[in-house]
């Protein structure tokens, strides 16, 4: 079966969108969630986030809200924007790879559909246990999350949501049909 990697930021807008249309799988393909932090990406390629562009955010929240309707998706753009994500992408990098969905899924509606502060380790714990939480600061985790993030950087990633099939890269949540088309292609 091929392999589709989702690489993904729980701060990314569009990383939401994209998580929302992988909610259930996709027939005849694997989809390999992959967390990384986006602010790292950013840093490394010398990129910055739409919204610090006035022009580019004003345009950003409109599309947001008709790409959501578009597809049948709750959103509600978030008070606390943009979210340090550090401690929710190492929780999600912490967790066992068969959990990472359904996790990274509330964690997702929590920010993006209820407003909850995920970046606060007192709500991560009401989503989530404590054990979780307190095992997103160990080293190994810690150290999982950088080399995802710089793996992610070194295939060409600039930005979230990014998706590989095998060595190719699609990049953002419009282009996710062609990456499902090309892992269903094999």
């Amino acid at each position: 079966m091929t392999t589709l990697e989702f690489f993904f930021d729980l701060g990314s807008p569009y990383s939401y969108l994209a998580a929302q249309r992988l909610r259930h799988g996709v027939e005849g393909i694997e989809v390999a969630w992959r967390p990384f932090l986006l602010g790292a990406v950013f840093k490394a390629t010398g990129n910055t986030m739409p919204a610090a562009n006035p022009a580019k955010a004003r345009y950003m929240y409109v599309d947001l809200h008709r790409q959501a309707r578009q597809h049948g998706i709750p959103f509600t753009f978030p008070t606390k924007f943009p979210l340090n994500t550090l401690l929710p992408q190492r929780l999600l990098t912490g967790l066992p790879v068969r959990d990472i969905p359904h996790v990274s899924l509330a964690l997702f509606e929590a920010y993006w559909v209820q407003d909850v502060d995920i970046a606060s380790p007192e709500r991560l714990t009401s989503v989530l246990n404590r054990t979780a939480v307190s095992r997103a600061n160990e080293q190994d985790v810690k150290d999982r999350l950088r080399v995802t993030t710089e793996e992610a950087v070194a295939r060409g990633a600039f930005g979230a949501p990014t998706f590989f099939v095998g060595s190719e890269m699609y990049f953002g949540h419009d282009r996710l049909e062609q990456a499902i088309a090309a892992a269903r292609r094999g």
